[in-house]
């Protein structure tokens, strides 16, 4: 196993750095690319002498996507780069090495799109009909296209499909969920576009209330898709696997909350969109398409939030858990340790009283840091601080039983006792003395938690029906071993 150097983010959680980024990211990306199309209608419009103010719009609102897509949206994407391959580089890792080919053609598409609207930024009072036509065309084509294969490797992550069986690049970019994510993020990419428009058309529009208006009944119409989401969402749900379905169904509070909160953004926004369309003389202030857009945005941070969520316990289904550690490394790591060829020294590594206490730090570092911290956002002192000794010897050595979204512990019974220790030393304020320990009969009682649960993910113990089994098991284990050491 490959050992990456590790950022420390501190009380925050790493994956809410990222996933801070990645919503900010999507949103932007999703505005441009449905600013494309709408673009492209806009410029038939003028072309045609449908509607007046086009010409005005499209400078505009070009203006709007170069400076807030194209510059926010180049940083942040960027530093999703830097901070991913920061916090999971061997998730990164194997996404670039299955579809190198896929990120450089993606790479090359994102290319023409920065190209294509750059001239037409510069030159499109220069341009003619004709070629103004054709550099949105391309612009819009190509920002689409930069949607459809990441869209690919993304879903991937969720549902690998056939590729686990060859590892057919193919079978795993076209996997069960690219079609359903495909469109419904189209959907959502005209959607943000469309009141995005309507935030840009009262700030730098016509002077004029009715230009107003008849521009934005024109930028609405990109809303009416919407209508297609819930189809969209349905067949989105009904692909992925059934354990990942029922997190976002009622299996975990956040994630359900998180897929409410998108379904009820969502569900708002098309309601006033359905009232804009229909009801004639409809006019949208500058001050509610910005609310429309902020809710927009809620909607896309929670579904980001739920496509993220889903995957647990893994990275990539059935190849790499969220902590980075590969699903075939298991088995060894119970025998060797899963920091034993780890050769980054601890940062603070004289602030532990104890060599124990060190390896529990690098437990920590190697197994929980990447969606938890020792103390802060979804810190472990907090979440163990109720439990006994014996408590967080069981449940961290069944820990895919305790929380079947968490990987299994990926170590021996001196690695459990060490990461016990270091969370009760924390809790005990950190003193300058603290006794290790080496019972023998803890240590195998570790040993005989660890050995009911296996290595067996904990989706599938719920799926088979074993985990109530192994639940039993675990109980009489516990007893007996009470009643040994009395």
């Amino acid at each position: 196993m490959t050992f990456y150097p590790i950022q420390d983010y501190g009380p925050v959680m790493k994956g809410m750095v990222i996933g801070g980024l990645g919503i900010f990211h999507v949103f932007l990306a999703q505005m441009a690319i449905g600013g494309g199309m709408i673009l492209c209608y806009f410029e038939w419009l003028r072309r045609t002498r449908r509607s007046p103010g086009a010409g005005r719009f499209i400078g505009g609102y070009f203006q709007a996507l170069v400076l807030v897509s194209f510059v926010l949206g180049a940083v942040t994407g960027v530093a999703m780069w830097f901070t991913s391959i920061q916090v999971s580089p061997r998730t990164i890792g194997v996404l670039v090495d299955e579809f190198h080919w896929i990120w450089a053609t993606e790479w090359t598409f994102f290319c023409v799109e920065v190209v294509a609207g750059y001239a037409f930024l510069r030159y499109h009072d220069r341009l003619s009909d004709r070629s103004r036509a054709m550099v949105l065309f391309f612009y819009a084509m190509a920002s689409w296209f930069s949607l459809f294969w990441i869209n690919g490797i993304l879903s991937f992550q969720l549902t690998p499909g056939n590729w686990l069986a060859g590892h057919s690049m193919w079978a795993g970019f076209f996997n069960p969920t690219f079609w359903p994510s495909l469109f419904y993020r189209t959907v959502a990419s005209m959607a943000i576009a469309a009141l995005a428009a309507c935030v840009v058309i009262n700030i730098a529009g016509p002077h004029e209330r009715d230009e107003r208006q008849e521009l934005i009944k024109r930028a609405v119409l990109f809303l009416a898709p919407m209508a297609l989401m819930p189809v969209f969402g349905a067949w989105f749900l009904a692909a992925m696997p059934a354990d990942s379905r029922s997190w976002a169904m009622g299996g975990n509070v956040t994630m359900t909350m998180f897929l409410g909160m998108g379904v009820g953004a969502s569900l708002l926004i098309g309601l006033y969109a359905l009232a804009a369309i229909l009801r004639p003389g409809f006019y949208i202030s500058g001050y509610t398409a910005s609310l429309l857009l902020a809710l927009a945005f809620m909607a896309s941070a929670g579904g980001e939030f739920v496509r993220e969520g889903v995957r647990k316990p893994y990275s990539i289904r059935q190849v790499m858990y969220s902590n980075s550690i590969k699903q075939d490394d298991l088995e060894r790591m119970r025998v060797t340790g899963s920091t034993i060829d780890d050769p980054y020294p601890l940062r603070d590594s004289a602030s532990y009283a104890n060599d124990q206490l060190r390896l529990g730090a690098k437990v920590y570092r190697v197994q929980c840091s990447v969606c938890h911290t020792k103390r802060g956002a979804n810190g472990l002192v907090e979440l163990t601080s109720s439990w006994t000794i014996d408590q967080k010897r069981m449940n961290i050595a069944q820990l895919q039983r305790t929380k079947p979204f968490m990987p299994p512990f990926a170590g021996p019974p001196r690695e459990v006792e060490a990461l016990v220790q270091l969370l009760g030393w924390m809790s005990a304020g950190e003193p300058a003395s603290w006794p290790e320990t080496s019972d023998p009969a803890a240590l195998a009682r570790i040993q005989g938690w660890l050995d009911l649960v296996g290595v067996t993910p904990g989706i599938e113990l719920m799926r088979t029906g074993a985990r109530d089994r192994t639940a039993a098991g675990l109980l009489h284990a516990l007893a007996t071993s009470r009643s040994e050491a009395r």
